[in-house]
């Protein structure tokens, strides 16, 4: 009998975040490149009587810990798929920064999809679980797979791409999270006051940036830096003026490149190697994480 699974699924950072206009469901279409970094948390399924959660490690008091948490709806929605109860109790390690643009609840939701998949002997299908995972919310299926990957529609449907070497990079830590929803709409603001207009129609089409696609592949940080872009960094920085510092000091400590993670406000710093990696998170103190990617997508451990 199996008492416990524990899956490690990873972080992502966006090298490439592009964001459609305004749909008349309020979504956005994107262009979304994942990359996989090597920042973990761990989520443990154990057999129990109903469902619980909880927690421990970074910033876990930011978390929720009932069924509105994505681990808990990811264990309900497979046990409603196979006609079970969702006899569980989910313990989330956390390693990835919470509401920091890393998609840290998003990695717990889609660790527990696969932990409990296990835990219950389902044997249930990748492309279920990925379908089940895009259900619970945009950025959920990609730490089933990890690597790199395109995603597109609301950033849910994901195409894997080729990427080469190892990429180095530092993540700046912010105080306090931002909202992923307050920072859409503020770059909704931003485009309607910048008289381009926030609609779809409105805006160019989201596609994905040949040259990143290639720089991925080819495993070259220097040709990756020149194309990192992110649709969202200047709402973030506008919610959140200091992370302009932040860069800066990343960029003056010799980073290739610094750019907002997601909706923020991790900052995400590309380096040229792991010694220069090592010098950025130096500069930039404590509030530093040292990363390298890509990283392999969740992973049921021993």
């Amino acid at each position: 009998m199996v008492t416990a699974v524990t899956v490690r699924v990873p972080a992502k950072v966006n090298v490439q975040l592009a964001v459609g206009g305004r749909r008349p469901d309020g979504f956005h279409d994107l262009a979304n490149v994942f990359l996989a970094v090597g920042l973990y948390d761990e989520v443990t399924a154990a057999p129990a009587d109903g469902l619980t959660v909880t927690a421990q490690g970074r910033d876990v008091e930011g978390i929720p810990l009932d069924r509105t948490n994505l681990a808990a709806r990811a264990a309900i929605a497979l046990a409603e798929l196979h006609g079970i109860e969702p006899d569980v109790h989910l313990h989330i390690a956390k390693d990835i920064p919470v509401a920091g643009g890393m998609a840290g609840g998003s990695a717990d939701g889609a660790g527990a999809l696969l932990a409990c998949d296990a835990l219950w002997g389902l044997d249930t299908p990748t492309p279920q679980l990925l379908r089940i995972a895009g259900e619970l919310g945009s950025d959920v299926p990609f730490p089933l797979l990890g690597g790199a990957a395109l995603g597109v529609g609301r950033g849910e449907r994901l195409t894997a791409l080729e990427v080469s070497g190892t990429f180095h990079w530092v993540f700046a830590l912010a105080d306090g999270g931002l909202s992923t929803p307050e920072v859409y709409r503020e770059c909704d603001r931003l485009r309607r006051a910048g008289g381009s207009g926030d609609l779809a129609g409105e805006v160019a089409e989201p596609a994905a940036d040949p040259a990143l696609v290639a720089a991925l592949a080819a495993g070259d940080p220097h040709a990756l830096a020149r194309v990192l872009v992110n649709d969202l960094q200047d709402a973030a920085l506008s919610l959140r003026p200091a992370l302009a510092d932040t860069i800066a000091a990343g960029r003056g400590a010799g980073a290739l490149a610094g750019i907002v993670s997601g909706s923020g406000p991790t900052v995400a710093f590309l380096a040229a190697d792991e010694a220069g990696a090592v010098k950025i998170a130096d500069a930039l103190g404590t509030s530093a994480r040292v990363a390298a990617a890509p990283a392999p997508g969740a992973t049921v451990l021993p």
